[in-house]
C-alpha cells in the first residue's frame, strides 16, 4: 500500500473536530473534579464554623492564594500536554514561584516567632492528616482529569499525568481550606505542598499506563 492510499484510509470518515473541544472537555472534567473534591469536604469534614468570619482576614486569602495560583497555571499545563508534541516548558518553571514565595513568608514568619512556637507554627494540629486528607480529596478531580486527558491527544505521558495530578491536588486544597483550622504560613509551605505533591507523583507514575494511545 503506498502512502497516499494509507493516510487515505485513516482519515476516511473523520470529520473536523469542533472549535474549543479541548477547552470544553478540560472544564468538564475540572467543574466536575471541584465540585466531587467540594462535596467529599463537606460530608467527610465540614466546613468551619467561623469560615464567615475567617474569610474577613487577609491571612485567610492569602491561605487560598497558594493552591489557587497553582490550580490556574495548572490548567495552563494540562491546555498544553493535552496536545501532541506539546512540552509544558516554561509552565513547569513558573510552578515554583507560589511556592517560593510561600517559603519565603514561612522563614520570615518563623524569624520573627519565638523559639518555643516554632515547632507549632509547621506542624500545627493537624500536620499527621492533612496530606492525606488532601490527597483522598483530590481523587475526584484526578479521576476526571485522566478522563479528559484519554480523550485527548497527549504524547508526553508522564508529563500530561503529572500535570493532571497537580490540577487535582490544587483543586482539592482550595476545598479542603474551607475546613482546615490552620492558619500558619510554614504549615501551608509543608503540608499543603506535600498534600499537593503525592497526587503529582501518582499521576507521573500512572501516566504512561492510563493515558496510552
Amino acid at each position: 500500500m503506498k502512502t497516499d492510499e494509507l493516510i487515505n484510509l485513516l482519515a476516511a470518515g473523520e470529520g473536523p473536530v469542533r472549535r474549543h473541544a479541548l477547552a470544553q472537555r478540560l472544564c468538564i472534567a475540572l467543574l466536575g473534579g471541584a465540585l466531587g473534591a467540594l462535596l467529599l469536604t463537606v460530608v467527610l469534614y465540614g466546613v468551619r464554623s467561623d469560615i464567615a468570619e475567617v474569610a474577613r482576614t487577609p491571612l485567610f486569602w492569602a491561605k487560598i492564594a497558594l493552591p489557587t495560583s497553582l490550580a490556574l497555571l495548572g490548567i495552563w499545563l494540562n491546555q498544553r500536554l493535552a496536545r501532541p508534541g506539546i512540552k509544558g516548558g516554561i509552565v513547569w518553571t513558573l510552578l515554583g514561584l507560589p511556592l517560593l514565595l510561600v517559603w519565603l513568608g514561612a522563614a520570615v514568619t518563623l524569624a520573627g516567632a519565638p523559639l518555643e512556637t516554632r515547632a507549632d507554627l509547621i506542624l500545627g494540629r493537624t500536620w499527621r492528616t492533612c496530606p492525606l486528607n488532601i490527597t483522598l480529596l483530590s481523587v475526584p478531580t484526578f479521576i476526571a482529569m485522566f478522563w479528559a486527558l484519554r480523550g485527548l491527544a497527549p504524547t508526553r505521558l508522564r508529563q500530561a499525568g503529572a500535570a493532571g495530578g497537580l490540577l487535582a491536588g490544587a483543586t482539592a486544597t482550595l476545598a479542603y481550606c474551607l475546613h482546615c483550622p490552620e492558619m500558619g504560613v510554614p504549615f501551608w509551605g509543608i503540608w499543603y505542598v506535600l498534600g499537593m505533591l503525592i497526587p503529582t507523583l501518582i499521576g507521573m507514575l500512572l501516566g504512561p499506563k492510563l493515558l496510552r494511545w
